[in-house]
């Protein structure tokens, strides 16, 4: 099975030097466990070093210490889960991989932290997890938009038993309301959001007694302090208006791990407080929540207008025959940028083209925000876990413009 995992690329190849300092999995594995305690300093030896997802750049490694990780881990599973969760007799189902911080915590929080089955998945083969939460009766789910409309895809959907699911999550991307309406009508259920980046670690969380709403992406942890500023001025908006959310926690690293010129730019003293700039654009809903409305590398400027590309790609999603949608702006001299969009038709879409799904548009969306170009393309760039990489697609569009100036 290794031979050929190596052979089709399914299992990296390659050897590590051994050195004094380097072990194997299985070589830890072998010694019975330690009966003397482990002496650390919670604050600051270090838990991880995590990697962000490189949607908007580079990779960053982001250094978290133990205290950083249990604040929010005792804080999902106190103050999220609570009494829903059953110590030492549940079942979850991590879909994400484990470097990703989503799935990372809620391991620690729903699985290793009350004694509880965790399934691991080693991929996103939706029939495999369809069969495992049959399986094992799994209750807690965690997974990214992605997944859930790859489940309500499936052809092959009526042959499981999901009955067990109970409570699940999403995070890493904007959830589409269409997906969100169509989970609950089929399973009976609803899809909770979580929020927050390898940096603050997990940030919001809707809570399970409260009804959720499909743009909400909940209340802060207890260990989570959040404001809502003009990304300008960093001062902060009144409540219900529009602007960059910031993070802190007297328990997180604040730094990238050797970048101080990125962490520069990212992390700001506010009142002798260091916030993590989240680069997200939210507001705070009457109920004290926070809405979700754009990353802020996600705003096209178009003829002085923002227009917010989940939203117009929310709308394109909403046409029975797309199962995909990417919105970018395109750099444009007279109106700044002009909007595009990149569509995926499902396989059985007949008979559907540019000018339908502009009319679609047309009919749900103020002027401004309507795509001026279509593309369709079989799939999207996504990461490894899942999330659409429209910075990708961007640069994509920045070197197509470039070539065609060079030409003429």
């Amino acid at each position: 099975k290794r031979y050929l995992g190596v052979l089709f690329d399914k299992i990296p190849n390659g050897k590590v030097d051994r050195a004094s300092r380097v072990h194997s999995f299985r070589s830890l594995l072998r010694p019975p466990p330690l009966k003397s305690q482990v002496e650390l300093d919670p604050w600051k030896d270090l838990s991880y070093i995590l990697y962000t997802g490189g949607t908007t750049g580079f990779p960053k490694g982001v250094p978290g210490n133990h205290i950083g990780m249990t604040s929010y881990v005792n804080d999902v599973t106190e103050d999220v889960a609570g009494d829903h969760l059953r110590e030492g007799d549940d079942v979850y189902i991590a879909v994400n991989p484990l470097f990703h911080i989503m799935a990372l915590g809620l391991c620690m929080s729903l699985g290793l932290n009350k004694g509880n089955t965790t399934l691991l998945m080693p991929m996103p083969q939706v029939d495999a997890i369809l069969e495992t939460i049959e399986r094992y009766g799994a209750r807690w789910l965690l997974g990214v938009p992605a997944l859930y409309r790859m489940i309500l895809e499936n052809d092959r959907l009526a042959r499981y038993d999901l009955g067990s699911l109970t409570y699940c999550y999403c995070g890493g991307d904007v959830l589409p309301i269409e997906v969100f309406n169509r989970w609950k009508e089929r399973f009976g259920v609803p899809i909770y959001q979580v929020y927050g980046s390898t940096e603050a670690g997990h940030v919001t969380y809707r809570r399970i007694d409260r009804e959720p709403k499909p743009t909400a992406i909940g209340l802060p942890l207890k260990s989570r302090e959040c404001i809502v500023v003009d990304p300008e001025t960093l001062k902060p908006v009144p409540p219900g208006e529009i602007g960059e959310l910031l993070v802190t926690s007297p328990y997180t690293v604040k730094e990238y791990w050797k970048k101080p010129e990125e962490t520069k730019y990212s992390y700001v003293d506010l009142n002798g407080k260091i916030y993590y700039r989240m680069g997200d654009f939210v507001r705070q809903d009457a109920d004290g929540e926070l809405v979700y409305v754009e990353r802020s590398a996600d705003i096209i400027k178009h003829k002085g207008y923002r227009v917010s590309a989940s939203e117009v790609e929310a709308v394109l999603q909403g046409h029975p025959t797309v199962i995909g949608a990417c919105v970018v702006g395109v750099p444009d001299a007279k109106v700044g940028e002009r909007v595009k969009a990149i569509v995926v038709l499902k396989e059985d879409a007949r008979g559907v083209g540019g000018a339908d799904l502009l009319k679609w548009c047309r009919e749900r969306l103020a002027s401004y925000k309507v795509p001026g170009y279509i593309e369709f393309r079989d799939m999207l760039p996504k990461s490894k876990v899942g999330k659409l990489l429209r910075r990708e697609i961007r640069d994509e569009e920045r070197r197509r413009i470039s070539k065609e100036k060079r030409a003429s």
